[in-house]
């Protein structure tokens, strides 16, 4: 096959298509396509599946990560200027959320997994610090029990940012009850994909009340729960917060609800996929350097990691073979608002310029992992040359 006639994306979703329209005309024939049974729905089903204990569907991971560090902050008395423990290889959102709520950000820097390394963690420990977030790169759940234990013994929360993680396990076991709370997203190329959603799982009901207020407005009674606990609709109810408009609605959340039935398969899809890559790569470790994937942790796949030499004309050079990577991701302390901690995080600057995602979605064969496979090493000798 000629390199013009490949197409070969970096993400490309995969839905069940029939069954995702017969959930939504349920929500159109019933007229209800708001926050309601839909989203109660799968916020129960969610639990059931993670074992979490409580989950409040929202219009995205980021809302998520927003309410989480704030109502912590709000929780437990946090002041202006105190300390969040976080990764500069993640997608900005994780970041944002800490100044957002007044809170000042510190990089401690990553690990051969991609995630936080624990001694770089401890290393960054003051009187001030709070919280560490924890972000699983790509699914993997690196070191997560070191940090776990980091917190435990200096008695900081944990926050765990599990964008990429839905189905990973750890020890067989979904990743999570340790954690003060975990985020999920559902974003449009997700393992679980919906248009855009996320998911909030506060380990403490008053904390996830509280969250379900803020992401209404701050209302105390949303739309659904004055129609079902009522009989009919109340219009009287109170405002607690100075919220936003955050919650889920029942469309997408009735992709969810299908896209769930799916996730532990697609995922097994997902690892034979990594394990074809990672069959091929094995051969040229002078070419190719792999993530560590710790052998307890199941991985969901998100993402299949390399680092490479020359990263940049990698690229150019796959596209003109008609493969799409992408790069996950630019260090957080090279943007302007971080910069106050560029060089503090030698590891994650340098896997910032030479990582490449190469593509991982359910449309790929083992045919097309060969051929990517093919095209790498035979562009990086090239380079080597």
């Amino acid at each position: 096959m000629k390199n013009e006639q490949r197409e070969i994306q970096l993400f490309t979703p995969t839905f069940a298509v029939e069954e995702c329209l017969e959930e939504i005309r349920d929500c159109l024939e019933k007229g209800w396509t708001g926050l309601g049974y839909k989203t109660v729905r799968f916020e129960e089903q969610w639990k059931a599946y993670t074992g979490l204990e409580h989950a409040y569907f929202l219009n995205s991971a980021t809302a998520g990560l927003n309410l989480a560090v704030e109502i912590l902050k709000e929780g437990y008395g946090w002041q202006d200027g105190d300390e969040v423990i976080t990764t500069p290889l993640t997608f900005i959102s994780t970041n944002h959320a800490i100044p957002l709520a007044g809170l000042k950000a510190v990089f401690a820097d990553i690990d051969d997994t991609n995630c936080l390394s624990p001694a770089s963690v401890e290393e960054r420990i003051t009187e001030r610090t709070r919280a560490v977030i924890y972000v699983g790169m790509g699914g993997n759940t690196g070191h997560y029990e070191e940090i776990v234990e980091i917190c435990r013994n200096h008695n900081i929360l944990l926050i765990l940012d599990a964008a990429h993680m839905a189905g990973t396990r750890l020890h067989g076991e979904i990743p999570g009850k340790e954690a003060e709370v975990v985020i999920y997203s559902y974003q449009a190329v997700k393992n679980l994909p919906t248009a855009d959603s996320g998911m909030i799982c506060f380990k403490r009901q008053d904390f996830d009340e509280i969250a379900r207020k803020k992401g209404w407005l701050g209302i105390n009674k949303d739309t659904y729960s004055r129609t079902v606990n009522a009989g009919n609709y109340k219009w009287k109810y109170d405002v607690e917060y100075i919220g936003q408009k955050l919650h889920g609605n029942s469309i997408i959340a009735s992709i969810a609800l299908v896209q769930l039935r799916y996730l532990d398969r697609d995922n097994a899809y997902r690892r034979q996929l990594a394990a074809w890559y990672r069959e091929e790569f094995e051969k040229y470790p002078e070419l190719v350097e792999l993530i560590h994937v710790p052998k307890e942790c199941s991985s969901s796949c998100h993402l299949f990691q390399i680092l490479v030499a020359n990263r940049d004309e990698m690229i150019l050079a796959l596209n003109s073979a008609g493969i799409y990577p992408g790069v996950h991701y630019t260090d957080n302390t090279m943007y302007r608002m971080y910069a106050y901690a560029q060089g503090t995080c030698p590891r994650a600057t340098w896997v910032s310029d030479h990582v490449i995602s190469l593509p991982m979605h359910m449309r790929l064969t083992y045919d097309d992992v060969r051929y990517i496979c093919d095209q790498v090493i035979k562009i990086a000798k090239e380079q080597d040359e």
